[in-house]
């Protein structure tokens, strides 16, 4: 019966997507496709393929009316170049976007034009010329090398000519960067079989394999070591996912990377963009029976489960150790299980199996109440919001309730063959960024020190009191230049407290730095309970006799601790102190930062006006807000800071 349940509702969620197309609704019902699109992508019969089939039907949808009635839909636009046939990336494309909440303006360069594309998009012949892109997807293939090498050829020509190609690419990266373009996305080249076996002998075919690995491995070198430029490795995509191209696509229509291919590719972009957008995840809430170890704790006890020792508990392991390895890098851990707390406890503190203890768990949340419970409590103790979790669990019907409790967070569709686990787990890149920083790896340790902090709130005698004890320091300067990342992704994650909705990437934060006219400051925090690293920023440009004040970017971790009150008051201080009679502030609500709404007001800033939806704000520096006292400040700009005189 459950087969004949699952095969009746297969492809129900693409028959939706067709009937508000085919009734002329997808712009009026746009808020149905993010749920209806992870069902999709959640059920192993629509792949593969789901993402092109939605992305077909989106694209009827006109952008502008979408916009227009869903506040909470944010459209990306990209670029998309290459050297052969790119178009049919736009389709799956559009689908993995809409799968985040996320609407695809593509603008398609011309066939074999990505040089000129990318090195004068203002080109009054080329496809990009005045296009405000927030990324730049640029997928090149074989001939990009293989153009430049004679009609009979051997590895000593094409390794002169991919060369002469990694030279040029490379060119272009460092003119993007000093214009201060959006992110560019390469990708690495795939080597056909047509290529290789052209020539005779093994010997030559190795050396040409050693000539084509060393090409793709200086370009992800690039990457890893370039501001505003990300290398996908092709390589593992084509392993997963099957051939490079369609031979008879590839010859007559000059497609040379297939469609299996772009849409795997097309699924990397869309979580690189889901990531610069501030949708990317934080928190993997794990359950534990059949997902983390093999059988039922309640029914088999302790002694009866395993994640180790069987072919089935060898498989529980090998997820551990996923699951471990992305804690390392700054992913927050949770249990949400229906068992018996002190049970739960008892096995993750003693286990022999288990490669994850009690302490690797930021919050463990163990009872017979709905899950969809748990993960709010999970977010509320961790102050994220709920669309920041991962929920990965092995059974229907608990992700079905958390899914229909609305609580935004993601879902991963584990089963009963735990040797897919890992496969289900990472097949969405929920926790993918353009670079793991110190933060990150110090993550778990911030929230364990978190606990200390609530225990001390817990026995103060008011918030007031709390703060009084808990000793905050700010120190506020300019970034370093190791800094940039961490800076660009607070601006990429940071949602509650951003005050404009906007987002820079690392190659932003170092023009900024060294930009005369504007102000980036980092803010870096502790307390007693030691160092929450960079958790605030401030943008400001310095326009005559007037400091406009362009955004504010606070972590989640740090609200509630005046810290967004010293970190104004200081610039406002800074300002006067530095001869300027006003500072100007917007505010553009976003569907996350109504909190901070009330900010300036509370400052001292009046109302100016709104435009284009963006609350303007003005301060004359007459009478200053005095900072939080519980906060001592550091930095260049305390040379105005005077407590007393602030009144």
């Amino acid at each position: 019966m459950a087969v004949l349940e699952r095969a009746a509702t297969r492809g129900e969620p693409l028959r939706r997507l067709r009937d508000l197309a085919a009734e002329g609704r997808l712009e009026e019902a746009y808020d149905e496709v993010v749920p209806l699109l992870a069902e999709l992508a959640d059920d192993p019969g629509a792949r593969p393929g789901w993402a092109r089939r939605a992305g077909r039907l989106l694209g009827r949808a006109d952008r502008d009316a979408v916009l227009a009635r869903h506040v909470g839909v944010t459209q990306v636009t990209v670029a998309v170049t290459g050297q052969s046939t790119v178009a049919d990336v736009v389709e799956p494309l559009t689908g993995e976007l809409a799968r985040h909440g996320l609407l695809l303006h593509a603008v398609v360069g011309d066939h074999g034009g990505w040089l000129r594309d990318l090195t004068d998009p203002e080109d009054p012949e080329g496809s990009f010329r005045r296009v405000a892109a927030d990324l730049t997807l640029c997928l090149l293939d074989d001939t990009t090398v293989f153009a430049e090498v004679p009609a009979v050829w051997g590895p000593d020509d094409v390794e002169r000519a991919a060369a002469q190609v990694a030279a040029r690419i490379e060119a272009v990266v460092r003119q993007r960067a000093a214009a201060g373009a959006p992110t560019l996305v390469l990708t690495t080249l795939p080597l056909p079989r047509e290529r290789t076996h052209q020539l005779i002998d093994h010997r030559s075919r190795a050396r040409l394999g050693a000539v084509w690995r060393e090409f793709n491995a200086r370009l992800l070198r690039l990457g890893a070591g370039t501001a505003g430029l990300v290398v996908i490795d092709l390589e593992p995509l084509i392993a997963a996912g099957g051939p490079v191209a369609d031979t008879r696509l590839a010859q007559y229509a000059g497609a040379r990377l297939g469609t299996e291919l772009l849409d795997a590719c097309a699924r990397e972009v869309a979580h690189l963009a889901r990531a610069l957008t501030g949708r990317g995840r934080k928190c993997l809430v794990l359950d534990l029976d059949h997902t983390l170890w093999d059988g039922v704790l309640g029914d088999d006890g302790p002694d009866g489960i395993a994640a180790a020792g069987t072919l089935r508990g060898e498989a529980f392991g090998a997820f551990q150790r996923a699951v471990r390895q992305l804690a390392s890098q700054g992913v927050l851990l949770a249990v949400s299980s229906k068992n018996d707390r002190d049970t739960v406890g008892a096995v993750l503190r003693d286990h022999p199996d288990l490669l994850l203890r009690e302490g690797d768990f930021a919050s463990v949340h163990a009872d017979w109440e709905p899950k969809s419970g748990h993960l709010a409590a999970v977010a509320d103790a961790l102050g994220i919001g709920a669309d920041a979790l991962v929920f990965a669990d092995d059974s229907p019907a608990e992700r079905a309730e958390v899914r229909q409790a609305g609580l935004g967070a993601a879902v991963v569709p584990l089963d009963d063959e735990p040797a897919l686990h890992v496969e289900r787990l990472l097949a969405e890149g929920w926790f993918d960024t353009l670079a793991v920083t110190d933060e990150d790896r110090a993550r778990t340790a911030h929230y364990r020190a978190a606990g200390a902090r609530a225990a001390l709130r817990a026995g103060a005698g008011s918030h007031e009191d709390f703060l009084r004890g808990l000793g905050v320091t700010l120190d506020l300067s300019a970034p370093e230049p190791h800094e940039h990342e961490r800076l660009a992704q607070l601006t990429q994650r940071t949602n509650q407290f951003n005050l404009t909705g906007l987002r820079l990437t690392p190659a932003d934060a170092a023009r900024l730095t060294a930009d005369p006219g504007r102000l980036l400051l980092a803010a870096r925090t502790a307390d007693r309970f030691g160092g929450n690293g960079l958790t605030g920023a401030l943008l400001a440009t310095l326009d005559g006799n007037t400091l406009r004040l362009d955004n504010a970017w606070l972590s989640c971790r740090v609200l509630t601790r005046g810290i967004e009150h010293a970190l104004l008051a200081t610039l406002l201080a800074h300002a006067r102190h530095t001869g300027r009679h006003a500072v100007r502030a917007a505010f553009r609500p976003t569907a996350k930062n109504a909190r901070a709404r009330e900010l300036y007001p509370s400052l001292g800033f009046a109302p100016e006006g709104e435009h284009d939806g963006t609350l303007l704000f003005r301060h004359d520096l007459r009478r200053l807000p005095a900072p939080p006292e519980h906060v001592r400040i550091t930095g260049p700009l305390t040379g105005g800071l005077d407590r007393r005189k602030h009144s």
